[in-house]
């Protein structure tokens, strides 16, 4: 019997382009605005949700809501701290 295992058995397990957790995410929020769209007429979690499902979207084992993420928290949220000594930057 041949087993076929994946290259890095540490990974996170993936389903297309989403990690499990996120297509559990977006199966759940579809569902939430499949019934806001027939209940409420509101297209407003349709569309939170499909930006979500873009956002999270894996490629080459990164994704666009990562890179916003350690972006912003490197640009505008992270302290950033520098040390001059006797014309140096340590």
């Amino acid at each position: 019997m041949t087993y076929i295992y994946p290259d890095n058995l540490s990974a996170k397990p993936v389903l297309w382009f989403w990690e499990l957790q996120d297509m559990t995410v977006i199966g759940i929020a579809g569902i939430f605005a499949a019934a806001a769209l027939t209940v409420l007429g509101s297209l407003f979690p349709l569309v939170i949700t499909a930006l979500y499902a873009f956002l999270s979207m894996r490629l080459a084992d990164s994704s666009i809501k990562e890179y916003l993420l350690k972006s912003s928290a490197f640009f505008i949220w992270g302290q950033q701290y520098f040390e001059w000594k006797d014309g140096e930057l340590l």
